[in-house]
């Protein structure tokens, strides 16, 4: 089996990817899949962090839309993540796995309060450290939160798991004639605007170095394969 060159990696999994065919909510069967092949990567001694999403449960730009104050919308948002990261964090435990949860907003009688120390220490301790409340501001998306936590915590790359199987110029589900790219640089996604994670999340990747795998959440490889190069996916970077 290949063999992965990443030793500690930043996993963004959005809560649309969670809600698996549904509209909304979480679909626990998916959750479990995501879990075990969060299992088989920390069987091949690869540290793990995770950031979530919270599209599944509330929209906070969508709410805003419609007319609601966006701080309080985007807090309500924030909250969704935190309800993604403890759902998650109880998929991994059912399989065995140990994890952590943290939180950006200070809950303690729910999670841990997140600091960078406390959640490296957890991962060199074998944790899987989950994350939630994204970087507990308003108007920052939780992508964002992705590329600012694999900073903090001295990861090799952020995986994008999504919907689809990479970047593309448009959304290929509504063009199937979309160009996707199997390597794109930071300026390029930028320049072009392309919308697989916000610009904030790219701007502050390309500044550290960091780069971004996106790819198919439920790819048959799984996880384990965009480590190991089995799995179709877009590098940027």
């Amino acid at each position: 089996m290949a063999k992965s060159t990443y030793k500690r990696i930043l996993l963004k999994v959005s809560g649309e990817a969670l809600s698996g065919d549904q509209s909304f909510g979480i679909n626990p069967e998916f959750l479990g899949k995501v879990a075990a092949q969060i299992g088989e990567v920390t069987k091949a001694g690869i540290a793990v962090a995770i950031v979530t999403g919270g599209g599944n449960i509330f929209r906070g730009m969508s709410a805003a839309a419609e007319g609601a104050d966006r701080v309080t919308a985007d807090m309500m948002g924030t909250l969704g993540t935190i309800i993604n990261s403890l759902a998650l964090s109880s998929a991994l435990t059912r399989a065995g796995i140990k994890s952590k949860v943290f939180s950006a907003i200070t809950m303690p009688s729910i999670a841990d309060s997140y600091t960078a120390r406390a959640a490296k220490a957890a991962l060199e301790e074998g944790f899987v450290v989950v994350l939630g409340g994204g970087i507990a501001n308003p108007f920052f998306t939780t992508d964002t939160a992705a590329a600012l936590r694999a900073i903090e915590l001295d990861c090799d790359v952020v995986l994008k798991g999504t919907n689809v199987d990479g970047v593309y110029s448009e959304d290929p589900k509504k063009n199937p004639k979309a160009q996707r790219y199997d390597t794109i640089s930071h300026d390029e996604v930028i320049a072009r605007n392309l919308k697989v994670m916000d610009t904030a999340a790219f701007a502050l990747a390309r500044d550290n170095g960091l780069p971004i795998l996106v790819y198919a959440l439920d790819d048959e490889h799984g996880l384990m394969g965009v480590l190991t190069g089995k799995t179709r996916n877009t590098r940027v970077g």
